[in-house]
């Protein structure tokens, strides 16, 4: 068994396809597949399903795709263990981000990181908190951006808490509401709304503010970005409530205080078992604490 063979099973788990996981990995596509198939033999078992119209990982190749990934990620961390015992910060940092992180300026962060540790490569992952908290506790992410009601908390993982907010809530500019100097949740209520899918954090801080005032409302649009949320808005097609800090980030919106708004910690977590000499370097960027 290579690490090789692996960094092709783990490309195309992630990609669902021989081709796309080819070009990922700038080999031609026989070659990788004769690859697979190798370790398949090896194995003795199938990792993919393969159909004309898509390829699923199956049991065995669920079962063996996080140790893979585990490997790949004790082999990079070993040599990047190595370069830095000699003064080199380099190798993969792997950043989880949610749609309306607010707390960090992440464009300029990564711009100060790339300036000072240019052999790092970088990868960011746009994702909902609770897949995210999942992704680091499974190795496949280094750091990640969090956000979260302030009655919950990240489980099996390290972090720091970068900010607290409250929501706000944001109407189009020629809504009723955009003018008024503050709004309540019951008046909120009768609005249709755009928010995120049912079950992802952003959407539970609001689910359980209104559930708690006990009212209910209508969401008339689920989404998984604050981009197409806004454009819904803009459209008219609904109301949202979103982070003051991230709010003032979206164009042609207008925003209104709520009095009785759910609050919002964001959260930067990384794994127990430790960080990579990369990822304590942009911990360092970001002037947050490893401790």
């Amino acid at each position: 068994m290579e690490l090789q063979q692996m960094r092709y099973v783990v490309a195309v788990a992630e990609t669902g396809s021989f081709t796309r996981a080819a070009q990922r990995c700038l080999v031609v596509q026989s070659a990788l597949s004769h690859q697979v198939a190798r370790l398949e033999r090896e194995l003795g078992a199938r990792l993919f399903d393969r159909t004309s119209r898509r390829v699923r990982l199956t049991a065995a190749g669920a079962a063996f795709l996080p140790a893979a990934r585990q490997c790949l990620d004790f082999a990079e961390r070993a040599a990047a263990e190595v370069a830095a015992a000699v003064g080199e910060v380099r190798g993969r940092l792997s950043v989880g981000v949610i749609p309306t992180v607010a707390a960090v300026d992440l464009p300029d962060a990564l711009r100060v990181f790339r300036q000072r540790y240019p052999q790092v490569r970088v990868r960011l992952r746009m994702a909902a908190s609770h897949e995210l908290v999942e992704q680091v506790r499974e190795g496949a992410l280094d750091l990640a951006f969090l956000g979260l009601p302030v009655t919950t908390r990240p489980e099996g993982v390290r972090g720091h808490e970068l900010a607290r907010d409250r929501l706000v809530a944001v109407v189009a500019p020629g809504h009723a509401l955009a003018g008024r100097a503050e709004v309540d949740l019951r008046t909120l209520a009768a609005e249709q709304f755009v928010d995120f899918t049912a079950g992802a954090p952003g959407r539970a801080q609001s689910d359980q503010a209104f559930a708690a005032a006990g009212v209910q409302r209508e969401v008339a649009f689920e989404v998984t970005t604050a981009e197409l949320m806004a454009g819904l808005i803009r459209a008219g097609l609904g109301v949202a409530m979103l982070p003051s800090t991230y709010a003032p980030h979206l164009s042609g919106v207008a925003t209104v205080p709520v009095t009785d708004a759910p609050g919002r910690i964001e959260h930067l977590v990384w794994s127990t078992a430790g960080l990579t000499p990369a990822a304590a370097a942009f911990l360092e960027v970001l002037g947050v604490p490893a401790g």
